[in-house]
């Protein structure tokens, strides 16, 4: 059997590693996809051929991930339970894809990954599998082995010689892309329990940004942001731009208690500092750009395109559809965003746009000669024969 495995090079995947060729005798290709994470994808491909990987795959999908998923994400002003910017559930898909190609290329008999039978990834990866390949095996270890635990894997992995980046000291989970960094278990299973000292990495903390607040101008055309303090980058390198200055004024951190799609709540922390910026950017141009009817509408339906992502559904008829509603809106939402970056916050200062919806003229408390004040007494009026007199019956 030839296994293409999704590889991390943490604890859970180089674990998994040893055991399909242990267990099923298999011959394993390690597929790292590069997005984002930094200096551990080289890292991750040596470690796999220690491992006893046949092959060491790495794939650069930076690009696709942010113009095929984050910034679709952004137009469609998806976060989750009002506070989780998606960077996990959005990477999945990309990589799951990229993780079939190969899979297809090789002529591998099955897919394989690390993600646990409690949480999220096991049914993003797998409904994207679903999706684009059905033909394929999925194999996912951590509901088929006898390993009950991170401290299991970590045994596992000492008696094998086999080095993994995380302690019994310090056993959370690290997941980190161009769009953010996630931590949870181990220590942060207790929601009352604060993060530990020195576990972040994309942000400072707050209380030691600069005291000085910093001004950045984001640009966008169409709903994607296309330029920083009027320069234009491209999407992979306007995304590390505004992580690397959003980053040092600490701007970015949650935490939270979320539900997952199996049932369970689950504690997660997260680092979010150039999507943060970015979402405040949308969300001010378009209060000048879009219909306020419109903007209601989409807000509801962001809801539920979040969840859509969330549950694993990216790959789904219905998310395909509601994206194309989701970019239809945001045409007019083009201009500039002025924001002031101090201490964990991001302010919006100011907003400008060639398709602004704003008309001073008609806006002001002086006099003008659009609005006629007196008008409002029949408007005030025609909304009160509904409720009047109901607050005696409530």
């Amino acid at each position: 059997m030839k296994v293409v495995l999704a590889y991390s090079g943490g604890l859970d995947t180089s674990v998994i590693l040893a055991w399909l060729r242990e267990e099923l005798d298999a011959e394993v290709v390690a597929y790292t996809a590069d997005v984002g994470q930094g200096e551990e994808v080289e890292a991750a491909r040596a470690k796999a051929l220690e491992t006893g990987a046949s092959e060491a795959i790495v794939d650069d999908l930076r690009e696709r991930f942010v113009t095929d998923a984050v910034f679709p994400a952004l137009r469609a002003a998806a976060v989750y339970e009002s506070e989780y910017l998606l960077g996990t559930a959005l990477a999945r898909p990309i990589i799951t894809r990229g993780l079939v190609e190969t899979a297809r290329a090789h002529g591998a008999d099955a897919v394989a990954h690390g993600a646990t039978g409690k949480g999220n990834d096991q049914v993003r990866f797998e409904l994207t599998v679903a999706a684009l390949a059905p033909e394929l095996k999925i194999i996912a270890p951590w509901r088929e082995w006898k390993l009950s635990g991170r401290y299991d894997l970590i045994a596992y992995a000492e008696a094998r010689g086999i080095p993994v980046p995380v302690t019994r000291e310090a056993p959370y989970s690290m997941d980190a892309n161009l769009f953010h960094i996630s931590y949870e278990g181990g220590v942060l299973e207790d929601p009352w329990v604060a993060p530990p000292q020195g576990m972040f990495r994309m942000t400072a903390d707050p209380e030691d940004a600069p005291d000085q607040p910093r001004e950045i101008i984001v640009g966008l055309d169409g709903g994607d942001p296309v330029a920083v303090n009027g320069s234009r980058l491209g999407p992979v390198e306007l995304l590390s731009h505004l992580n690397h200055i959003a980053g040092a004024h600490g701007v970015g951190r949650i935490d939270i208690v979320e539900n997952r799609f199996v049932g369970i709540k689950s504690r997660g922390v997260y680092e979010t500092p150039g999507g943060t910026v970015l979402h405040a950017a949308r969300r001010a141009i378009e209060s000048l750009t879009l219909d306020r009817e419109v903007l209601h509408m989409r807000d509801a339906l962001s809801q539920r395109y979040a969840r859509m992502v969330y549950n694993g559904f990216w790959f789904s008829p219905e998310r395909t559809t509601l994206q194309a509603t989701m970019d239809r809106i945001q045409q007019p939402v083009s201009g500039e965003a002025r924001l002031m970056l101090h201490k964990g916050s991001v302010r919006v200062v100011g907003r400008r746009s060639p398709h602004s919806l704003y008309r001073s003229d008609i806006a002001t408390f002086e006099a003008d000669d659009i609005y006629d004040q007196a008008d409002a007494t029949g408007f005030i009026n025609l909304n009160a024969i509904r409720i009047r007199g109901f607050g005696d019956r409530s």
